[in-house]
């Protein structure tokens, strides 16, 4: 081997010898006389390296087997109690000439009298009803109560011609949202039809068939379609929760947000169908404005000690619950550049307790949590003080 040779391998030869020292480590003595290690090269960091989103572990495959177990078991529990509902609805052309036609929805067995509950808008003005039970059976089918504010409506079929199932009730007071949930119903005809998903959002408010509002609506995306009205949201026990009523979409179809009438309603409303074909509804007889910023400033703007938040009484009825406690409506009317403005009225902070933001709230909490007769603590401000009045609620009659 060449001398030039020879340098080149001893030169490798000694790089790698001090490579190896570098990574070797040595025993030394530490203060209290333990033995450690120390390194005796300290080697280069390494270069960090980004944390890592943590990684969603989908549930084990049995869980997943127990949760088909459990919708497969919701659809044998209460498909059979679930029933499609035909109507026909006499129209009127141009020329008043009668013109049929049909609508579809659906509903549930809710004894084994022959009642069955579906939603107000689905028998709205039905000249003929009919019921087709899951096994193909159909008969001819009656209203005999209906409630346009809770869009709930009964209708009975011959108890002794088909065999009833009805459903079992649950609770609507303990939901959660992120709950599994069951629909069953008939969207677009299709009968027994059955849709999964979960309680996206409680204590929605809604509009009603009458123009006034739906306290508690439970939000799902189950998909809801049209036909599905009046048909059951079920928990995983097959319990009723919920009738499905509405949906926000801009196609007509399913967009993943639809409310259904909490079951409280139906315990609370539909054996006062049965037994009488109406509902009582409480009544205040105020005619209520929620406060904005902008009204705030308005009235302020006017001399009048108003709060951030709540509802304005703009008047009173005379007679009326409202009247009888002493609450005080708008006393005059100031011109603004937004026109004109009444000013005056007391404002409604809160009801037994709960907080009134809204026209809206103020009717759905009536709705929701009395009736008539019932003696609510409404909680106002007048000209800034605070006041608590108690308002023996009256019934409001509808025309």
């Amino acid at each position: 081997m060449n001398s030039r040779l020879r340098a080149r391998v001893l030169r490798i030869v000694g790089l790698l010898v001090v490579f190896s020292l570098g990574c070797l480590t040595v025993p030394t003595v530490t203060r209290e006389g333990a033995p450690r290690t120390e390194q005796l090269a300290t080697p280069v960091p390494p270069t960090p390296v980004p944390t890592a989103a943590p990684v969603v572990v989908p549930p084990p495959g049995d869980a997943l087997q127990d949760l088909q177990t459990q919708v497969e078991a919701v659809y044998a529990a209460a498909g059979d109690s679930v029933v499609n509902i035909a109507v026909t609805v006499m129209a009127y052309d141009f020329f008043y000439n009668a013109m049929p036609q049909e609508g579809s929805g659906s509903g549930f067995v809710y004894d084994e009298q022959g009642h069955i509950v579906t939603n107000y808008h689905v028998v709205e003005g039905a000249e003929q009803i009919s019921v087709t039970f899951s096994d193909g059976t159909t008969l001819a089918a009656e209203v005999v109560g209906e409630d346009p504010t809770y869009d709930l409506a009964v209708v009975k079929v011959d108890p002794t011609a088909h065999t009833l199932r009805p459903v079992v009730l649950g609770d609507s007071e303990n939901l959660t949202i992120g709950q599994f949930v069951v629909a069953i119903g008939s969207p677009f005809g299709l009968e027994q039809s059955l849709t999964f998903g979960v309680i996206s959002s409680l204590k929605r408010v809604i509009q009603s068939p009458d123009q006034r509002f739906i306290g508690e609506a439970i939000q799902t995306d189950a998909a809801i379609n049209p036909g599905n009205s009046g048909g059951p949201l079920l928990d995983l026990e097959g319990r009723v929760i919920g009738v499905n009523a509405q949906i926000v979409s801009t196609s007509q179809s399913n967009a993943g947000i639809g409310f259904a009438i909490p079951v409280r309603l139906v315990i609370r409303v539909v054996p006062e169908l049965i037994a009488t074909g109406t509902y009582k509804h409480p009544w205040m007889g105020v005619g209520p404005v929620g406060l904005t910023s902008q009204l705030v400033k308005i009235l302020r703007d006017a001399g009048y000690d108003v709060p951030d938040e709540g509802v304005l009484v703009v008047s009173v009825e005379p007679g009326s619950a409202a009247a009888k406690a002493g609450l005080r409506g708008a006393q005059r009317r100031v011109n603004t550049r937004f026109g004109t403005v009444p000013v005056g009225g007391d404002v409604i902070l809160s009801i037994n307790g709960t907080l009134i933001m809204d026209g809206s709230g103020l009717v759905a909490f009536l709705e929701t949590y009395t009736v008539p007769g019932d003696t609510v603590t409404v909680s106002i401000s007048r000209d800034g003080e605070l006041m608590e009045v108690p308002v023996t609620l009256g019934e409001r009659i509808v025309d």
